[in-house]
């Protein structure tokens, strides 16, 4: 059975003036078409090639012998040439470029964008890109807890967080309470494995170890203070929607901050409000 949108050992069972013919076997009924142009010196009848089937400008099944860098239920970065009234196009190393409908968008994409995709066959028999891989990524990674890993985002989820692709090609999660308005579709993370689930996905987290992170939180806390003159007109018993809002912080790793500031003696709590104190006033 010749398969689209996959490699396959075929064997050349006919040549034409316009290419050869490959099969599974010389008896097989079902034949594809490896053009002229990609005909090799000393292919002849009974050569076997290895070749990728997929499909024309005129939706006929075709070989090539050139290596797509996508093949069906997999995954790969892929640089997007063109946007039209019906999709995406994007260059996945063969002469026609792979579709990407606008309804496997997850998130609007322009020329020059990269993005993971995964290749699937529509309803049609039509190979087509998706960005929502999900289910095509790979979730036996060598990575374990504290691993620090690179991932680029191609889903964010307000019940979940943002999904990751890691090394573009493993599954991860930063969880909702880190997703901050600089996370977008196609951003690229550094990221510490914070969990192996059973089935191999990986939790991961944008944030330092809470005691080191408190550091760094506590400083941007005293920036955003002193973008107020000094007066944060909200403490630390804020709803967690304003906290996000004003640090992109969870609201405990706000509170872990400012306790840190008040022993320092960096900051107080008075009247509702987080005051910066005079001596440490920049």
């Amino acid at each position: 059975m010749l398969r689209i949108g996959d490699k396959q050992e075929l064997e050349i069972v006919k040549k034409v003036d316009f290419g050869v013919y490959l099969a599974e076997s010389r008896d097989a009924q079902e034949r594809v078409l490896l053009p002229k142009k990609e005909v090799e010196a000393g292919m002849d009848c009974g050569s076997r090639v290895t070749a990728f089937l997929y499909k024309d400008s005129l939706d006929r099944p075709i070989a090539t012998l050139r290596e797509p860098l996508l093949t069906l239920g997999r995954t790969a970065l892929l640089k997007v040439k063109d946007v039209t009234k019906i999709g995406a196009f994007l260059d996945w190393g063969l002469e026609k470029d792979l579709l990407l409908p606008f309804h496997e968008q997850t998130a609007k994409v322009y020329p020059g964008d990269e993005c993971v995709a995964a290749l699937y066959l529509d309803k049609s028999g039509r190979l087509c890109a998706t960005m929502k891989v999900y289910p095509y990524l790979s979730k036996n990674s060598p990575y374990q807890i504290e691993d620090q890993v690179r991932g680029r985002v191609y889903e964010l989820s307000g019940n979940f967080g943002a999904f990751v692709a890691v090394d573009d090609r493993y599954s991860g999660l930063i969880p909702k309470h880190e997703v901050t308005d600089a996370l977008r579709v196609g951003t690229i993370v550094r990221a510490r494995v914070t969990g192996v689930k059973e089935d191999g996905k990986l939790d991961l987290s944008i944030r330092e170890k809470a005691y080191l992170q408190m550091e760094d939180d506590a400083e941007d806390i005293l920036q955003v203070i002193d973008e107020y003159d000094g007066v944060l007109p909200f403490d630390d018993k804020a709803s967690p929607e304003v906290i996000k809002r004003e640090f992109g912080l969870s609201k405990n790793a706000f509170k872990r901050a400012v306790g840190r500031l008040m022993k320092q003696g960096r900051v107080e709590i008075r009247d509702g409000k987080i005051r910066k104190l005079q001596a440490h006033r920049s």
